[in-house]
């Protein structure tokens, strides 16, 4: 018998708020189609050798991070709450529910920055559109200037409000209906640009650089960075496919919604890679200059393009999109906790955690001007809340996931609707597979091991 959802904290109006198969699987994807996929995979893809690195990605999506997904949308469906107590009914231990909190904290712990980016996102979208971002060539000026005063702070206002609102409006009339508008022109929005990217002159040596492989190129280190986002591309250890699979009805097929999001997953980066490289090498711009390649590399070749206000337009618009959407399910991940753990309405539940995530955001928001020299460590706020979210939360929480589903909860393949051949299979990457690559990849990214 699996556990009766009646039993649980979290229950009657607020599990009844339910998602449709469609709402659900596009909520997903609107999920793992964060910013990341559009601007940091072009980038580690420049670093780490083109196409090469990219086949590398396909197959730890395949074989760490579908298994992981599947992990966490069953343990939300089986579990029915909070990534807390969605552990401790499934464990009947309260000590599984404490390591499960590890979850909502990196998930408002990146809220809480991510927020920032978004409004990044937005003000740009704006700024392209009026052209004020062309008046000033200097780009990396333009960009320094915006995140070095107090403007940041109105942006992040902004994407927080948005972002809280459509979660008050609970799952199928706010997340559902928000993703099913904006996925949809997310997609719309992608085959614009990479069709407009294709067609630039010298394209194609950037599809060339991204689909070409160079088996030479890649090392170990670049394997662990593919394995790395592959990982954290999907959402994975931050409890919000966790959180998302709480709302998901009986029938829905969690094998065949997970394969889906990896899909889409997947595409993304595939057309992410089809807008940036061949734009980028049009115009002569370097593909391994990090996250800068977006608010200081690019508006230059926008610029320089026939209706480069419009496009340049249609990027910022793209981001914002792909941010909004990630940044409702993050922020879901915490609101969750508060409905179960505090039993809060909804709506109280969002305006709290939105008004306290946008205040201990605020810090990241002006660490690259007003508190730019409060650097311990030599890390501002901002990259401490991305450096411990991202490399020590994230890590474990997936962790936790993996070593749950495969040895503590002994009716994962039942919820999950896996038996046979391929149920060993996915015990087998659980079990031996995943963790032991996770915590390679957790000790990689503290600087604890080396790879050339």
């Amino acid at each position: 018998m699996l556990p009766n959802p009646s039993n649980n904290k979290l229950q009657s109006a607020q599990l009844g708020d339910q998602f449709s198969s469609t709402g659900f699987i596009l909520a997903a994807i609107g999920s793992s189609v964060g910013l990341g996929n559009m601007w940091k995979f072009p980038y580690i893809t420049g670093m780490y050798g083109g196409a090469a690195f990219f086949l590398v990605f396909i197959g730890c999506l395949i074989f760490v991070g579908l298994p992981v997904l599947l992990a966490e949308m069953a343990i939300g469906r089986g579990g029915r709450g909070s990534a807390v107590s969605a552990f401790n009914t499934l464990s009947g231990s309260k000590y599984w529910g404490a390591f499960g909190f590890l979850a909502v904290l990196g998930a408002f712990a990146i809220m809480s920055y991510y927020g920032v980016i978004a409004g990044w996102t937005m003000h740009y979208s704006l700024i392209s559109i009026t052209g004020s971002l062309f008046e000033n060539a200097d780009y990396t000026s333009t960009f320094g200037s915006f995140v070095g005063g107090y403007t940041p702070l109105i942006w992040t206002v902004i994407a927080f409000l948005v972002t809280g609102v459509v979660i008050a409006r609970g799952i199928k009339g706010g997340i559902e209906k928000f993703n099913k508008i904006l996925i949809p022109g997310l997609m719309i929005l992608l085959v614009i640009l990479m069709v407009r990217g294709l067609t630039l002159p010298g394209a194609g040596a950037g599809v060339e650089f991204f689909l070409k492989p160079d088996f030479s190129k890649l090392t170990t280190q670049s394997v662990l960075v593919a394995l790395g986002h592959a990982f954290f591309s999907l959402s994975l250890g931050m409890g919000t496919m966790l959180t998302y699979g709480t709302y998901v009805h009986r029938q829905q097929s969690l094998g065949k919604a997970a394969v889906a999001v990896g899909f889409g997953d997947l595409m993304y980066a595939l057309i992410a890679g089809l807008i940036i490289f061949p734009t980028i090498f049009s115009y002569g711009i370097e593909p391994g200059q990090g996250p800068g390649l977006v608010f200081m590399a690019l508006p230059a070749a926008f610029a320089a393009m026939p209706l480069g206000n419009l496009f340049g337009f249609l990027f910022f618009i793209l981001l914002a999109v792909a941010a909004l959407t990630s940044a409702v399910s993050l922020l879901e991940v915490p609101v969750t906790w508060a409905m179960d753990k505090l039993k809060m309405s909804r709506a109280k539940a969002a305006f709290w955690v939105t008004l306290i995530c946008f205040i201990v955001g605020i810090p990241s928001a002006l660490s690259f001007g007003v508190l730019a020299d409060f650097a311990p460590g030599g890390k501002t706020y901002f990259d401490w809340f991305d450096f411990i979210s991202s490399n020590v939360l994230l890590p474990v929480g997936g962790l936790l996931v993996t070593l749950f589903t495969g040895y503590a909860w002994k009716r994962a393949g039942e919820e999950a609707g896996l038996t046979g051949p391929i149920y060993k299979i996915w015990m087998f990457l659980l079990r031996y597979v995943a963790p032991v690559l996770i915590i390679v990849i957790f000790l990689f990214s503290l600087g604890v091991i080396k790879f050339e």
